[in-house]
């Protein structure tokens, strides 16, 4: 079965764009903006953040100059709307090595881990948090294993649709505002190291 292609649009790969979202603030505004349909008024964001509408003005205007937003004046508000098309989410186009854009994204990565372990923290002073079972909404590991190249299609795979569903949510009674934080990384094969340096003094013993 052949696996749906991803599109192109919402991907966001100029170096001087992603270094828009360096800052926490920035991060949590356009994921807000997401949250919300892909729209919202300053006093909509405010309350979602629970931040002062005076202190946001700042950072939207930035995200709306640097073209990550655009600002749409209607007769009793200004709402701001993701330049991704409705349905798409932002993402970011990694060019790894020593470019401009691998400096920005680690930047942006940096204000993510800040905000990730701010929410974890701030749930986990919360006694109502559930920690267990099915409704489970504080979860932390760290998962090092061997994955082939079907399994790190299938790790994407799954990735992609635990992000298509939150995006596909909606603010609604009953419901739960949740922030899934993750972090993919290759590691170097230290075991298969040690492995050679055995098999090496192995060698010299026989010399």
């Amino acid at each position: 079965m052949a696996r749906k292609q991803q599109s192109s649009a919402g991907i966001v790969e100029d170096a001087r764009r992603i270094a828009l979202l360096a800052t926490p603030i920035r991060i949590e505004l356009v994921t807000a903006i997401q949250a919300l349909g892909g729209a919202a008024t300053v006093a909509e964001l405010a309350a979602q953040l629970g931040r002062s509408a005076d202190g946001l003005y700042y950072h939207l205007r930035a995200l709306t100059h640097g073209g990550l937003l655009e600002e749409i004046s209607e007769p009793d508000a200004r709402r701001y709307r993701l330049v991704t098309p409705p349905g798409e989410r932002m993402r970011l186009r990694y060019k790894p090595g020593a470019t401009a854009n691998a400096r920005a994204v680690a930047k942006v990565a940096a204000g993510m881990s800040r905000l990730a372990q701010r929410d974890f923290q701030r749930a986990l002073t919360n006694p109502d948090t559930v920690v267990e079972g099915p409704a489970r909404e504080l979860w932390v590991a760290r998962l090092r294993g061997w994955a082939d190249a079907d399994d790190l299609a299938e790790v994407n795979r799954l990735l992609n649709a635990i992000a298509d569903l939150l995006l596909k949510s909606r603010p609604e009674r009953g419901g739960k505002l949740v922030a899934l934080h993750w972090l993919l990384a290759p590691l170097d094969a230290q075991p298969a190291r040690r492995a050679e340096t055995a098999t090496a003094k192995r060698s010299r013993r026989m010399l």
